[in-house]
């Protein structure tokens, strides 16, 4: 009989639900991520589970510098890190 993490592939990501507001200047560890298709037409959204003080939490977030940025260092994971708020987008300092 087969075990359903013998073929199960989906990452799941726990943790307590986060605004990335409330981690913004904060250093924390990027644990995880997963990228998947909005519902808006054309779009993705990225959810970032996170350690911050030895505890996970997820971030849901659709800006695009930071889902480029996990996408061209994914192999990294994990990693620590502080998202800084430039302007009007995030990024990963």
């Amino acid at each position: 009989m087969k075990n359903f993490s013998d073929f199960a592939k989906e990452t799941i990501l726990d943790g307590d639900k986060i605004s990335i507001i409330d981690v913004i200047n904060e250093e924390v560890e990027i644990i995880g991520h997963t990228i998947k298709n909005s519902k808006f037409e054309s779009e993705k959204y990225l959810t970032l589970q996170i350690k911050r003080n030895d505890k996970k939490y997820v971030i849901f977030t659709g800006s695009n510098v930071l889902i480029d940025q996990i996408e061209k260092y994914k192999d990294e994971i994990p990693f620590v890190t502080t998202i800084r708020k430039i302007n009007k987008y995030y990024s990963l300092t």
